[in-house]
């Protein structure tokens, strides 16, 4: 047990709805989204020092960290997304913020989100069915993925959830509501299927609401096949 296991609460001790984590190396800790305490959590392992409230009135969905340790919260409700670094109290804004809705600067609901080696911001544009890439200190995004309704065509994308970006720059989604897993070159009209797409079920070119996708060193690809309540591995995905 990491973090949590004391029953469902809002003390330090207890998470309610963990939704998504990060691992920061450097610090030794795990960063966790607890979802209906709205706040974020920072639990440190292999020590005894207490957990302690990182951010707290937020309504976070996605947790993200870049390579100088900075930490990256989606707000749901705020349709934003901030960085946090190390005795901020109020983050600074670098996505979204100005309201909800679907013009280039917002978001309809952010979720998951990814941070790339140049600091570019890439989240999971949830209710705008599409997947947004926010370049440091631009101030609005460009579409890299979805936006042309909720659908199941290449061009579309139905409640993408989380994402990464691999080592060659493509867009790996988990398409939550098509029940499977897209990769879309940033540029391109379309993505193409990676896994899934073959209808909901448990086979094994199946996927059933899929939420997470992650890489290994080895380049092998994890899915979180989320309604199927497992978790998927296809071997050496990225060459």
């Amino acid at each position: 047990m990491i973090a949590g296991g004391n029953g469902q609460g809002n003390r330090l001790d207890q998470l309610d709805m963990p939704i998504d984590l990060v691992v920061d190396k450097e610090k030794n800790a795990i960063i966790i989204c607890d979802y209906r305490n709205n706040r974020v959590m920072r639990w440190f392992r292999e020590s005894q020092t207490n957990p302690q409230i990182f951010i707290s009135n937020i309504a976070c969905n996605g947790v993200a960290i870049d390579k100088n340790g900075s930490i990256y919260v989606s707000d749901w409700m705020k349709s934003e997304v901030r960085r946090w670094k190390e005795g901020d109290t109020d983050g600074t804004l670098v996505a979204g913020g100005n309201g909800d809705g679907n013009h280039l600067n917002q978001f309809r609901g952010p979720r998951k989100i990814f941070v790339d080696e140049d600091y570019s911001v890439y989240v999971s544009d949830q209710g705008n069915h599409r997947v947004m890439k926010w370049r440091k200190d631009a101030k609005e995004g460009i579409i890299v993925a979805g936006g042309n309704g909720p659908g199941n065509a290449l061009g579309q994308l139905d409640y993408p959830s989380g994402l990464v970006v691999d080592n060659l720059g493509q867009i790996v989604i988990a398409d939550s509501s098509n029940d499977r897993v897209m990769e879309w070159g940033e540029g391109n009209i379309y993505g193409s299927i990676v896994v899934g797409g073959n209808g909901q079920g448990t086979g094994p070119n199946q996927l059933y609401n899929p939420g997470g996708v992650s890489f290994d060193v080895e380049g092998n690809l994890y899915v979180a096949d989320s309604g199927n309540h497992r978790i998927q591995k296809y071997e050496r995905y990225i060459e």
